[in-house]
């Protein structure tokens, strides 16, 4: 396939169009999934807000048993292995899972869909409560499972269902995503000590999800779905050297990111934080991301090409994540609010230029299926091998040579990336017959 430059106007409608990096995962399907008809505006308010607290439920998962690992370890037995095991599988779902997405909605439609996702969730995240070793992995995987369809699926319907004021949405679901990862590192000690265990305190976490679920229930039983199929297929793409490079670009900064979500807690306990306080460090490193998620965005689609801001951002974040490793205990705070101004900024690059890379929309979804897919089981390694570099070398401080070698990865995959160029994807039409 030819690769060819963008032209700038195309570029900018095309991100414009699929709003500063959400990407409707069910773009193939025909017909084309129809946007509810709100009754009143407060329907509509309902739905929307629905559709944030269920981005906010999405990422608790994650961040909440990194700063209960060492009392898991001690009560249950596991080996830094098996946590490191733990802490990993999460992220191994979001890439096995989410390419069943957009078939789901397509069956089933994509609210309904949401909501047995949500169903999942509450109940794997409902069994971590029980305690012992196999069912936490069981219940882990299946809460893995029902974020990594979720994942997929809801930028989409945020972004069909609210077109007029796309903006305000799209701020508001990634404030929740951050939100939520926030309050799981942040939130769940002090549960730890209200309820009395370590268990109790991560089952706590089906509570908010029953509760939105009892809320998006009723909007998503009345919605109708219809019969749909795949109505386009994209050929090219996973021969595509560009392509591959955004999907390495997305894998090694999402490492980055779940070596924070999972590890970082109990790296501070280890240099002599206290765990509230190393919850409460997480927590703010994760809430610093929401600035650049927002402005990154806008900023990156005005230039010539993002070459320069995905390698920038990729030091920042790995610069600070160091600091926060060695650097002096006082100056952690600063270090641990930089560190979310680039991984946030990261989060946020990742997913747009695999919309500026696209020519056309339905590349962008099959880009972001390769991307996410892929990208996500990549992802697994970092979080995997800090757990495994701790147990063989009995610290954490041989782990900055994998993040060093992350950042260094990252970087050259996001300057390739960068370039302001198309895959060289084309998009065919299925016929009726065909599908």
């Amino acid at each position: 396939m030819t690769r060819h430059s963008p032209r700038p106007q195309a570029e900018r409608e095309l991100a414009a169009d699929n709003s500063a990096g959400l990407v409707d995962a069910e773009e193939d399907s025909l017909p084309r999934p129809r946007p509810p008809h709100f009754r009143s505006r407060a329907a509509r308010l309902l739905f929307g807000a629905s559709l944030v607290l269920i981005a906010f439920n999405l990422r608790p998962l994650f961040s909440s048993l990194s700063v209960l690992l060492a009392e898991v370890m001690h009560e249950t037995g596991l080996s830094t292995a098996g946590a490191s095991l733990l802490t990993t599988l999460p992220v191994v779902c979001l890439g096995v899972f989410a390419p069943f997405a957009p078939r789901l909605a397509q069956r089933f439609g994509a609210e309904r869909t949401l909501l047995g996702a949500l169903v999942l969730l509450a109940v794997g995240t409902g069994l971590r409560g029980v305690g012992t070793v196999p069912l936490l992995f069981a219940a882990t995987l299946a809460a893995g499972a029902a974020i990594a369809v979720s994942n997929v699926l809801l930028p989409g319907v945020v972004k069909r269902d609210f077109p007029d004021s796309a903006a305000i949405m799209t701020g508001l679901y990634t404030m929740a995503l951050c939100a939520g990862a926030a309050a799981g590192a942040g939130l769940t000690l002090p549960v730890e000590h209200l309820v009395g265990s370590w268990s109790g305190a991560l089952a706590a976490w089906a509570l908010p999800v029953l509760a939105v679920m009892l809320v998006f229930a009723p909007q998503a039983l009345a919605a109708r779905p219809q019969a749909a199929h795949s109505g386009f297929r994209v050929v090219g793409l996973w021969r595509d050297r560009l392509a591959w490079q955004i999907t390495l670009f997305m894998g090694l900064q999402s490492a980055l990111a779940y070596c924070v979500f999972g590890w970082l807690a109990p790296i501070l306990r280890e240099r002599g934080f206290e765990p509230a306080v190393a919850g409460g460090i997480v927590s703010l490193s994760v809430m610093a991301q929401v600035v650049t998620c927002l402005l990154v965005p806008s900023f990156a689609v005005r230039r010539r090409n993002q070459r320069g801001v995905n390698v920038a951002l990729v030091a920042i974040a790995t610069v600070a994540l160091l600091g926060l490793m060695f650097a002096p205990t006082w100056t952690v705070p600063f270090w641990a609010v930089l560190q979310g101004i680039g991984q946030g900024g990261l989060i946020a690059a990742a997913m747009i230029v695999i919309v500026l890379r696209s020519p056309d929309s339905h590349v962008a979804a099959h880009l972001s299926g390769m991307a996410q897919g892929v990208g996500y089981v990549l992802a697994a390694i970092g979080p995997l091998l800090v757990g495994l570099i701790r147990s063989w070398t009995g610290s954490f401080d041989a782990a900055a040579l994998l993040m060093v070698a992350l950042g260094l990865g990252a970087a050259w995959m996001g300057a390739g990336a960068g370039r302001a160029l198309h895959v060289g994807a084309t998009t065919l039409a299925i016929h009726k017959e065909d599908a």
